[in-house]
């Protein structure tokens, strides 16, 4: 079952164990700069707003309405990351853009899969900003209009026909959790935790930014230990920011400021450790993708306004666990007009 709760999709799986619930939703970024360079995680800037496609099945495209799911605000070339949060529960969930998957390039399948790993261990994996294309290092998610050729399910596949996020949610087994917490009750205790906070034309994709240091954890619990049985599935598409206005009456979030005036103002980056967690090595289908900026400039376009460089001074370093430390940025920040 999946509820829309303050702009937060909430998976839960009575069926499986009381306890297995997992909360996604999809923060406002900076961009980062798109220059090659590796920058640290940049902070949240409060949730996307999502609204049931269903609520203004009047106006919406008939292709929409038939996928089903909720609707998101992006401006073009706008930054986002995705938040987990479930708890002590372990979920594995899959994400992909387009119908491709954000972590190995394979086309979408309803199943996990090992080789590679093609999803994210939660409660490990706190955050995903991006496409996995090296070890440790992800491409950040930027909003672009399908049809131009720079998202990722445009590069891979040749096609401009989903757009938007898919999400499939599967928990632990519930013996294989009353495990885990037997065993978890005879570690020593720590003093506190992290917090993790066909298309029309206009329709919206996800394409590969700027480079910054995440890692992706491998799967320690094994294959075996998840619930395949019990797969809750959603579909987020993605509207430009007229498109949502016409939709839904609502103006959309205004655009984060840029990296380098963020930087400038002496605002924190954060950097996450994940202890002895194994990170995940990219694909080749995912360390070939070409970036916004890079497709651009062999278009002879400049689709990325303000793509300067940015010095980042302060870093704040998040561990797992023992921090209270969360990535969200509640202080005033530079703004965009």
């Amino acid at each position: 079952m999946i509820t829309l709760e303050n702009d937060r999709l909430v998976f839960r799986v009575p069926e499986v164990h009381k306890d297995a619930r997992c909360a996604i939703e999809f923060q406002r970024t900076l961009r980062i700069p798109d220059d090659g360079l590796d920058y640290p995680l940049p902070p949240g800037m409060g949730r996307f707003p999502l609204r049931h496609l269903d609520d203004y099945a009047r106006r919406m495209p008939t292709d929409w309405l038939r996928r089903g799911g909720v609707l998101m605000p992006m401006h073009q070339a706008e930054a986002m990351w995705i938040s987990f949060d479930c708890g002590e529960y372990p979920f594995a969930v899959k994400i992909a853009t387009g119908k491709v998957c954000a972590l190995t390039g394979e086309s979408w399948m309803n199943r996990l899969n090992t080789d590679p790993q093609d999803y994210a261990v939660l409660p490990e994996q706190p955050w995903l900003d991006g496409y996995c294309v090296a070890q440790g290092i992800v491409r950040q998610f930027v909003a672009m209009p399908l049809g131009q050729g720079y998202t990722v399910e445009e590069q891979l596949t040749g096609e401009a026909e989903h757009g938007g996020l898919q999400l499939i949610a599967y928990p632990m087994k519930a013996e294989r959790y009353e495990e885990l917490v037997a065993d978890r009750s005879r570690e020593p205790e720590f003093e506190g935790h992290v917090l993790y906070s066909p298309a029309p034309l206009d329709s919206m994709g996800l394409a590969p930014g700027g480079r910054m240091r995440q890692e992706i954890y491998d799967d320690d619990y094994g294959l075996d230990a998840w619930d395949q049985r019990h797969a809750s599935r959603c579909f987020v598409t993605i509207a430009n920011s007229v498109r949502w206005m016409a939709l839904t009456g609502e103006r959309p979030p205004t655009e984060a400021p840029t990296a380098s005036a963020y930087a400038s103002a002496g605002l924190p980056w954060f950097d996450y450790f994940g202890g002895d967690l194994t990170a995940i090595a990219e694909t080749d289908k995912l360390r070939g993708i070409a970036s916004v900026a890079e497709i651009g400039a062999a278009n002879g376009a400049s689709p990325l306004p303000e793509n300067e460089s940015a010095d980042v001074d302060r870093v704040i370093s998040l561990r797992r666990p023992g921090s209270n430390q969360v990535r969200e940025m509640s202080a005033d920040v530079p703004t965009t007009s």
